[in-house]
């Protein structure tokens, strides 16, 4: 195994920040896992920005195989590695092997996803209108935006951390990438940072296409997002993170776009036939979608809304029994599972809410017993209907299909919105389709959220607050174009 050094990685260099001290906890036991990473400051931002700067003309006009290629070479790197990075980071995070090793095969699959559509582009330009009644002819293209800043996630220490989706798709629009690694998971990000590091070194590609910084939020973070080299921001986190990200972005002299992921509920539409037809059989796959990965994934299903009747009892008799014989499993960082339980213990205090489950403590040194929750209609109101970071739904006990359409439109933006629906069902759904369209940026068919397929018909993205732009996605391959922008050229020599 490779030896971890405690070092963030600047271009070519590792470097040890002189900063706050910082150590990875194991969430299993508690126990600190060595080294010792140090924050770095506006020191190391300077020289990181200042390199990305410098390699931005170079690695813009790299060909799209160069381009491929490197990112292919990245992959390998990370396909190399996958037991270092499996060892360490469930260390880190105390999510499974199995989940792990998936990730791994996610992170390197979206690298070759991009690289295969490099090579399939067919040339620079999307569009052209060609000349016509003596006027020019007009190609367009797409340029990438510059140096782009990404904040790696605590859930997803691989898929959208150091090489995940954001830095794949930056890199793949021809950006340089500087990285704030995510302080949950340290000793995994140094080891895929080298690996980046090491392929943009032998690709020959200028030495500031990659670095990868240790830093506060508050001061590093906003310190690369407020540098004017820097022309645009990938972000996956909490709402305040993402917030204060996107203020000092609009802030600037000029601002820049900023593509953050931060907060979504995920709402659960069950139809009267389909809950009738099925409801001990939805229970359990529910339940499941709720408990998986500990419910910190970014779509697990927080709230439900179905009629009130026999089927709808019977489904949460069967989701209760599923929920408290789940065994729980270890949360991702103590901040983590003290929100859970804060959380939780808002659903517990409001008069009108009906704890009807909980799940096992995890025998862990952070954790948090998976919860199921309902209340009725007429008492569901905005402060119900925040994201709790975790194990728990909360199911809304609804008159008719028409106060199911009300509370959808009153609710606020989604990543997802899932609709299970019987034959006799079809005029209430296409009724409410519209509205989950405006809702949500992926609607589910008689499935569930959890589980994002990376492909190039995928959205992850939606309205606000699951993103600050509800126009794009960041998994996919649409997700290259949020860091280019597209140039007209008139009358250009061939």
């Amino acid at each position: 195994m490779a030896r971890l050094t405690g070092h963030m990685v600047i271009g070519f260099e590792r470097i040890e920040g002189t900063g706050t001290a910082i150590t990875a906890v194991d969430p299993r036991t508690g126990e600190r896992l060595g080294p010792e990473y140090r924050y770095g400051g506006e020191a190391e931002v300077e020289w990181a920005c200042a390199l990305a700067d410098e390699a931005s003309g170079a690695y813009r006009a790299a060909s799209p195989e160069r381009r491929a290629a490197f990112l292919e070479a990245v992959a390998a790197g990370l396909d190399d590695l996958t037991g270092e990075l499996v060892a360490r980071a469930t260390s880190e995070t105390g999510l499974p092997a199995a989940r792990v090793t998936g990730e791994v095969a996610r992170t390197t699959g979206q690298l070759r996803l991009f690289a295969g559509d490099l090579r399939a582009a067919g040339g620079p330009f999307a569009r052209v209108d060609p000349a016509d009644d003596g006027g020019p002819e007009i190609r367009q293209g797409r340029v990438p935006l510059g140096p782009v800043a990404v904040f790696g996630a605590s859930n997803f220490p691989l898929a959208f951390s150091v090489a995940g989706g954001d830095t794949a798709a930056a890199l793949a629009a021809g950006c340089p990438v500087i990285v704030k690694a995510h302080d949950a998971h340290p000793g995994t990000c140094e080891l895929v940072g080298r690996a980046v590091s090491e392929a943009v070194r032998e690709a020959g590609l200028p030495e500031g296409v990659f670095s990868m910084l240790y830093g506060d939020g508050p001061t590093l973070g906003i310190a690369l997002v407020t540098d004017p080299r820097v022309q645009a921001v990938g972000f996956t986190g909490s709402r305040a993170a993402g917030l204060a990200i996107a203020k000092a972005a609009a802030a600037r002299p000029r601002p820049i776009p900023v593509y953050a992921e931060m907060s979504s509920v995920n709402p659960v539409f069950l139809l009267p036939e389909a809950l009738e037809a099925g409801g001990g059989e939805l229970a359990g796959a529910f339940a499941g979608s709720v408990t998986l990965g500990a419910g910190q994934f970014c779509t697990n299903p927080g709230l439900v809304f179905a009629v009130r009747g026999p089927a709808l009892d019977t489904f949460l008799d069967a989701a209760a029994k599923a929920i408290a014989g789940d065994p729980g499993a270890p949360m991702l960082t103590p901040g983590i599972a003290r929100a859970y339980a804060d959380g939780v213990a808002r659903l517990e205090r409001h008069p009108a809410v009906e704890i009807l489950a909980r799940g096992r403590e995890p025998d862990a040194a952070v954790g948090g017993a998976a919860a199921l929750a309902a209340v009725d209609a007429e008492h569901f109101g905005p402060g119900l209907q925040e994201e709790i970071f975790g194990a728990c739904s909360l199911v809304v006990r609804c008159e008719d299909l028409a106060q199911i359409a009300e509370l959808a439109r009153g609710l606020e933006g989604q990543l997802t919105a899932t609709l299970h629906a019987g034959p006799g069902d079809r005029e209430a759904a296409d009724r409410l389709l519209p509205v989950l369209e405006r809702l949500a940026g992926r609607i589910v068919w008689d499935g569930w959220p959890t589980g994002v397929r990376v492909g190039h018909a995928m959205v992850h993205g939606g309205p606000f607050p699951a993103t600050s732009d509800a126009r794009t996605t960041s998994v996919g391959s649409l997700a290259v174009e949020r860091f280019q922008r597209p140039v007209a050229y008139q009358g250009a020599r061939r």
